[in-house]
């Protein structure tokens, strides 16, 4: 089958342009806030390198709980809601741009809205559990309305799929606050779980359009298997599966649609020739992220059949699935945005390779009894941590000035 082109996924990706005349005012100066990605990435990497190792301290009794809430409570919110919402809402931002040629928020609207992110950051750690409420709440619908705004001007239809998404973000987040306050019967943790199951159904949707896609394009002439019928498949059952384990359904439907969802989403990585990527960095990261997915799902069946605890199956998704994406998608996508060619370094190799391990390395003390917890825990967040300070020291000089072409953004 042929690979489909990039241009026709819903969430398209700016690879670099060939650099043409300087506009008027484009080039020089301080870049960070001419475009979404620019700030929010590097928010992102700096809090996940500094926010984890505070969560283990806290969980070694090291450092007192945070004031707002529970320390297990802030950790899962803030990697969620704080630190993945981040990279979503940059990366939107700049999508955007990209399907309608309109402007998204800039300069000191940008400026702003990366106010009220950390803003809010301090409020989840410090309190008032109210005013982290409401800023949480603050940084989802002000990017909706600019989203909202320009794609309905643009008549970008349909990308307004988005807007559903983080609507239903907002309301797990309120949820979670809720909960956190006993203002509602509901468990906070599950809020978190439904946001990480969201985003696991966009990485099926969405990654499986682009990483076969860049596959093909960086491979010429790679043989690749792809049918329709199995990607509906695949992700029909990664939902049901995901909410069977959501609403805590009965063990044996959620182990066989789980089972099933696992071996479905793994037929469908083997169609993409995955082994092929192995010399390209910046393609194997994208694989290999993706095949937590399966793995993942593997691991809430055995949670389910009360052989493993849950967080087994939610580390894979989330450290695995979701961290790996993330750090293979920030850096490719940065590299684009700022006009410079498609390769990884040995920084880039050095934090994808950290990423992994960290998974792993969380997941060992879970699979295996009888080992000391904490040091495991301890080298996870170890590599986690250095893997996007390594991110953010390589990337920041490139997102805070002007892009290689001299074109704006």
């Amino acid at each position: 089958m042929k690979p489909i082109p990039v241009r026709t996924v819903l969430v398209p990706l700016l690879e670099p342009q060939p650099a043409g005349p300087t506009p008027s005012g484009a080039a020089g100066g301080f870049a960070l806030f001419r475009l979404g990605f620019r700030p929010f990435y590097l928010l992102a990497a700096l809090f996940a390198a500094l926010s984890v190792p505070l969560w283990i301290a806290q969980f070694a009794g090291v450092l007192p709980a945070p004031s707002a809430y529970p320390a297990m409570l802030w950790h899962a919110h803030e990697m969620s809601f704080g630190f993945a919402l981040a990279v979503i809402v940059g990366f939107l931002l700049t999508a955007a741009r990209v399907w309608t040629n309109l402007p998204t928020p800039t300069g000191w609207r940008l400026a702003g809205l990366a106010v009220l992110w950390l803003v809010a950051r301090v409020f989840n750690y410090f309190g008032p559990a109210p005013a982290a409420m409401l800023a949480d709440a603050a940084f989802l619908m002000l990017p909706m309305v600019s989203l909202g705004l320009v794609l309905l001007k643009a008549r970008s239809h349909r990308n307004l799929f988005v807007l559903v998404v983080l609507s239903a973000f907002l309301v797990a987040n309120t949820l979670f606050h809720l909960a956190v306050a006993q203002r509602v019967s509901y468990a906070p943790m599950s809020a978190v779980h439904f946001f990480v199951f969201t985003v696991v159904m966009l990485i099926g949707v969405i990654g499986g359009r682009v990483i076969p896609s860049f596959t093909a394009n960086a491979l010429h002439g790679i043989r690749q298997w792809r049918h329709r019928g199995l990607d509906a498949a695949a992700l029909a059952a990664t939902g049901v599966a995901l909410l069977l384990v959501l609403v805590a359904a009965p063990a044996g439907a959620t182990v066989a649609a789980c089972a099933a969802a696992a071996l479905l989403q793994a037929l469908r990585l083997i169609g993409w020739n995955p082994w092929q990527a192995r010399r390209k960095a910046l393609l194997w990261i994208l694989h290999v992220s993706y095949a937590w997915i399966p793995v993942g799902l593997v691991l809430l069946a055995c949670s389910a059949a009360g052989r493993l605890p849950v967080s087994a199956g939610i580390h894979a998704l989330t450290l695995g699935a979701m961290g790996g994406l993330i750090i293979g998608m920030i850096t490719r996508t940065a590299l684009g945005h700022t006009a410079r060619p498609l390769q990884a370094g040995r920084a880039e190799v050095a934090a994808y390779l950290l990423v992994q391990l960290a998974v792993v390395l969380r997941l060992v003390p879970t699979l295996a009894d009888g080992l000391p917890y904490l040091p495991w825990m301890i080298a996870a967040a170890s590599a986690w941590s250095l893997a996007f300070a390594i991110y953010f020291v390589r990337y920041a000089p490139m997102l805070w000035s002007p892009r290689l072409d001299g074109r704006d953004g």
